[in-house]
């Protein structure tokens, strides 16, 4: 996330395309898609996003773009989801996921096979 280096209430589009790095029209797309983006929009109509808007913005481009969740993966994780954990939760590593894989449990499976490599080593050296 780039840092703006000024925290405020309310955030423009073009505030939060910048500081996502997401495009104006992803944003409202997303809007459309996910039940639990919704910004308020001002008098004039134009939409102003808060923080946990922007927190949300994050995670969602996360799991889309890092994690590779298709938009329906997304959101039955969204179905969990809660502003407050910053998106963190551990999800169910076991079953595939309605046929998902994220990114993120390959990563993990790696590490933990890398792990158990060293402990073994370990082991033998010790015995």
């Amino acid at each position: 996330m780039k840092q703006t280096g000024i925290k405020k209430l309310y955030y423009s589009i073009s505030e939060v395309s910048k500081i996502t790095d997401l495009e104006q029209y992803v944003l409202r797309y997303w809007e459309s898609e996910f039940e639990q983006l919704k910004p308020a929009k001002n008098r004039a109509g134009n939409r102003i996003y808060t923080n946990r808007d922007i927190k949300l913005i994050l995670y969602l481009k996360k799991l889309l773009r890092e994690d590779g969740y298709t938009i329906e993966g997304a959101k039955r994780i969204l179905k969990t989801y809660r502003p407050d954990d910053g998106g963190e939760q551990l999800e169910l590593l076991t079953g595939d996921q309605g046929g998902e894989r994220s990114k993120a449990f390959d990563r993990l499976r790696e590490d933990l096979i890398e792990i158990k490599k060293f402990l073994e080593e370990l082991l033998v050296r010790l015995s």
